[in-house]
């Protein structure tokens, strides 16, 4: 089943949510999710209300939405849905300087009271241990990004358009009978953060998605399926017509299967699929699973090797193929470009404020908002290393020949990955995932009927011959076609 496509950040500051639904949401407690967030009125209540109860230090972090989505079912409405989200959370200092943390969805004087009043007694029982503190960049400029706000569809609109979506995909080829996942979605967002020392951060989006997931079955075989996905900053600028199409190509291109024979094969990674590996291995880089010893990297990995010489990987949330961009994190730290590694070698982990205090840095804006606070990537770029000369040069898939030949074996194709929650291992580097992909010998491209790529995550990304193609734009970062020799595929029996 493929993952719910509408953007969404990562450390988002709040988690709580209090969601209405589904065809007609009320609004949810105080005014925020209707009127939309005022921080510089918050700011001031907060104030007002923090002395009242003796409170010097606090910060706050909301989010509210309104959400509107429609699935459809062979030409009929599955599913109409609206809802109005609202999420707050509170954090306060006491006077021995521990921290408690409140959630709620009530941004009323009344319900902000409360939430500060419980956090305030829930510091009682913070943890000595591991404090965190203000990001000193919580005020500093953030980045100026085109993120153009648009103007909702409606849900009857959406609908139509998904009912035409569908029809479309199922005409493309007699084989694909249904479209059991699909859904079209668009969103208007706030988010702010504040503090007691003077940090006011605010952002809107408007977001728009859709998913398209066709299944297709011939007679005496096995029923195939793959999709696709498409995200813009409104429901009218969705490339409807993009999406139907690369749906009905992947899905027919797995009808004509067979099976593959056990060995080690070169392999070619789709770029989506390489992101979504990299993904699953995000603690690599992650200060926080550092200083938890539940990452492969340490406090001395840095500056040392971890993929080929040519390899690069950068976090870029501000990228512009990166719709609905988080301007800040959870901490107020604005967001910002960040190598992780350059010419092969790990640069940088990602760090909230606790994390890069401990190293001795500045935060990254990575984090979310918490008593521990949770570090967690934006958006990857991979791509050559600058001044490189990006590996094997000429890389085709298709070629028949050199590389392309697979030493006579053929080359695997690595379309999508399944099972990445299971299938790996991330503080021993180890992965063993079921993957839908090609097997193209002589030129010629078969659909694997089924099988698994298993691996250590170190030994690929040194295993990397180079790339194909220049990097794609797609919804989890940028990347381009990547070949990787000596990966173990299994068959199925």
């Amino acid at each position: 089943m493929p993952p719910h496509p509408m953007p969404f950040h990562p450390h988002s500051p709040v988690p709580a949510i209090s969601d209405t639904d589904p065809t007609s949401a009320a609004p949810v407690s105080g005014a925020a999710a209707t009127t939309g967030l005022n921080p510089d009125g918050l700011a001031s209540q907060l104030a007002s209300l923090a002395a009242a109860e003796g409170i010097q230090r606090w910060d706050l972090g909301a989010a509210c939405s309104t959400d509107t989505s429609v699935q459809v079912d062979r030409g009929e409405a599955k599913q109409m849905k609206g809802a109005q989200r609202s999420a707050i959370t509170v954090r306060v200092w006491n006077a021995d300087g521990l921290v408690g943390i409140t959630s709620t969805s009530d941004l009323s004087p009344a319900g902000l009271s409360r939430a500060l009043s419980g956090a305030h007694e829930a510091s009682a029982f913070g943890n000595p241990d591991d404090i965190p503190a203000f990001s000193p960049l919580a005020t500093a400029p953030l980045p100026q990004v085109e993120q153009p706000l648009r103007e909702p569809q409606g849900i009857l609109t959406l609908l139509e358009t998904l009912k035409e979506a569908e029809r479309d995909l199922l005409g493309r080829h007699p084989a694909i009978g249904t479209v059991p996942y699909n859904g079209l979605a668009e969103r208007r967002s706030e988010r702010i953060y504040l503090n007691s020392e003077g940090a006011c951060r605010h952002q809107k989006l408007t977001t728009a998605s859709l998913y398209l997931y066709a299944r297709a079955e011939e007679a005496g075989r096995k029923p195939r399926s793959s999709g696709a996905v498409r995200l813009a900053y409104g429901a009218a600028e969705l490339d409807v017509a993009g999406c139907i199409a690369e749906a009905a190509d992947r899905t027919i291109a797995h009808l004509d299967y067979a099976p593959i024979d056990t060995g080690r094969y070169t392999c070619v990674f789709r770029p989506e699929a390489f992101l979504d590996l990299i993904g699953a291995f995000g603690s690599l880089f992650n200060a926080r699973a550092v200083l938890d010893g539940v990452s492969l990297s340490n406090r001395d990995s840095l500056g040392q090797p971890l993929a080929v010489p040519f390899f690069s990987l950068h976090d870029n949330g501000l990228h512009p193929g990166n719709i609905g961009a988080s301007l800040f994190d959870g901490e107020g730290t604005p967001t910002a470009r960040l190598a992780l590694v350059e010419a092969g070698v790990l640069r940088n982990f990602l760090h909230s404020e606790a994390t890069a205090r401990a190293f001795g840095v500045a935060p990254t804006g990575h984090a979310g908002l918490g008593a521990k606070v949770s570090v967690g990537a934006d958006w990857f770029e991979v791509g050559s290393a600058a001044g490189s000369d990006g590996g094997e040069q000429g890389l085709d898939r298709f070629a028949g020949q050199g590389r392309g030949a697979g030493e006579g074996r053929g080359l695997v194709v690595i379309d999508s990955l399944s099972a990445l929650h299971a299938g790996v291992k991330a503080a021993q580097g180890s992965f063993s995932l079921p993957f839908d992909g090609w097997l193209i010998r002589d030129g010629q491209q078969r659909s694997i009927e089924a099988a698994t790529v298993a691996g250590d995550i170190r030994q690929l990304l040194h295993s990397i011959i180079g790339f194909e193609g220049s990097p794609e734009v797609t919804p989890g970062g940028l990347c381009p076609w990547v070949w990787v020799e000596g990966l173990s595929i299994t068959g199925e029996a």
